[in-house]
């Protein structure tokens, strides 16, 4: 990136060099992008696996505070790296800085082999349902509908960072106020129903702990996705100011959702009702308001995958263009669109291996191979912030202002609680995790490869003069 190209009509406020990323992204579309980013359909669902396992409505609302914990301690880490490094790429980046360009390379081929794109597949195919459902549209349609959503988003996310955060801050503001109705509904308009007020008080699991610790899990990953906004910190606006703040408003609004809903869910359902339900948002919108009730909440969880399908397909083309940069893939990937500043042939990428995944409908083994791998990337991220914290003592990079607190404590316990959901998930279906593992061992080959072809590359000119 050459210093000495002039900056462009918009980027000269900001300083940015016209072949690099464009500033966009404010302190309010950073923090639509965290919300968006968590919430996706595991408030409409999970609630109920959560009950399931702890019984008691205390429990049940005391596992979402803690996992609400463990987010907003995921998020001063990431906090504190963003303003280290506000750079494209997020995790990716860190790791190669810390840790070396193999795990690095390793994270982002996860990403784009199976966790991303299968994740974009997925959502996809949520939403075409959810639509189906809405629309009385016959399953012919949801291979259309879920293709043409993925095209529609990679074609928005083609043309600009700006038109993807306004997709994002449309839908994030939509899925928001689908849950406030939920939640006014619940607390303000009604009681708790006879049935739950003549249910036996349900009994609290023999072991606490261990039964905490089971929810924890599809607690953790409900919360999960805030870390995506850290890919697209060199196009946020001030990011060494905006990144934390965005990260810490956003999870805070998340847990403060996530909390109502549920009490939500109690008040009307109660506890052994929500462990009973498969649809606990239907099911109390339904029994307040009746079908016009579940029909509002069906359209509301339609957006709110619509939302995070944006998400996702904005964000994750950061992280192969940072790959890429670094000669660990394709090259054409490493290019910035001349004119909307996007990665946009790892955004074409992107779209075409998700629907791939889409038609062959392999999507969903992938992600069950690979689910303990995000919390895999969570922990070793946050052990990234004793390698900078070292050399920060050391004198070799410059303190930072922004301090992740109770330091060392705090990224210790959630780099703990990773490390618990990583092994949670392995001991639930060992055999998909040592799949996975397979998967993302053939990463290894992969990345010796290029790592030769970009030596090779490299030492080429001096071979040239040569005797």
């Amino acid at each position: 990136m050459s210093p000495s190209l002039p900056p462009d009509e918009a980027g000269a406020r900001s300083g940015e060099p016209r072949d690099g990323y464009a500033r966009r992204v404010g302190l309010f579309s950073g923090v639509m992008l965290v919300i968006g980013g968590i919430i996706g359909s595991g408030i409409f669902l999970n609630p109920a696996i959560v009950a399931q396992r702890v019984h008691t409505p205390g429990l049940t609302l005391g596992a979402w505070l803690l996992g609400g914990g463990v987010a907003l301690i995921g998020a001063f880490v990431y906090g504190e790296l963003g303003q280290r490094i506000p750079k494209a790429g997020g995790s990716y980046v860190y790791l190669r800085d810390a840790f070396g360009p193999l795990p690095a390379f390793l994270n982002a081929w996860g990403m784009m082999l199976m966790i991303a794109t299968g994740a974009i597949a997925a959502v996809a195919v949520t939403f075409a349902n959810y639509t189906l459902a809405l629309t009385g549209l016959g399953p012919d349609f949801r291979f259309p509908l879920a293709v043409g959503a993925i095209v529609l988003l990679s074609g928005v996310n083609y043309f600009g960072v700006r038109p993807g955060a306004l997709t994002q801050n449309v839908f994030t503001v939509l899925k928001l106020l689908a849950l406030a109705v939920l939640i006014g509904a619940g607390l303000l308009l009604a009681g708790p129903s006879p049935a739950v007020e003549a249910a036996a008080a349900p009994q609290a699991p023999d072991s606490i702990v261990l039964a905490l610790g089971a929810a924890l899990v599809p607690v953790l990953f409900s919360y999960g996705g805030w870390q995506q906004t850290n890919f697209v910190a060199e196009e946020m606006v001030d990011p060494e100011r905006n990144l934390p703040r965005a990260l810490l408003l956003g999870v805070i609004g998340v847990v403060t959702v996530y909390l109502l809903a549920n009490l939500t869910y109690l008040r009307t359902l109660g506890a052994g009702g929500l462990a009973a339900s498969s649809a606990p948002a239907a099911d109390a919108l339904g029994q307040l308001l009746g079908p016009a009730g579940r029909t509002f909440i069906t359209a509301g969880v339609a957006l709110s995958t619509f939302g995070f399908l944006n998400l996702v397909i904005l964000v994750s083309p950061r992280v192969y263009q940072a790959m890429a940069a670094d000669g660990l893939f394709f090259p054409q990937l490493a290019r910035l669109h001349p004119r909307y500043r996007t990665p946009a042939t790892a955004i074409l990428f992107q779209a075409v291996w998700a629907i791939l995944l889409t038609g062959t409908g392999t999507y969903g083994e992938l992600l069950d191979y690979v689910v303990f791998a995000d919390w895999l990337v969570f922990g070793a991220t946050a052990a990234t912030l004793f390698v900078y914290r070292a050399r920060e003592r050391q004198g070799r990079i410059p303190r930072v202002a922004y301090r992740v607190p109770g330091y060392p404590v705090t990224p210790l316990l959630f780099i703990a609680a990773a490390l618990y959901v990583v092994l949670g998930s392995t001991a639930s279906n060992p055999l998909n995790a040592l799949k996975g593992t397979l998967l993302l061992g053939a990463g290894v080959p992969v990345f010796l490869y290029w790592r030769r072809r970009t030596a090779g590359r490299a030492a080429a000119p001096a071979a040239v003069g040569e005797p």
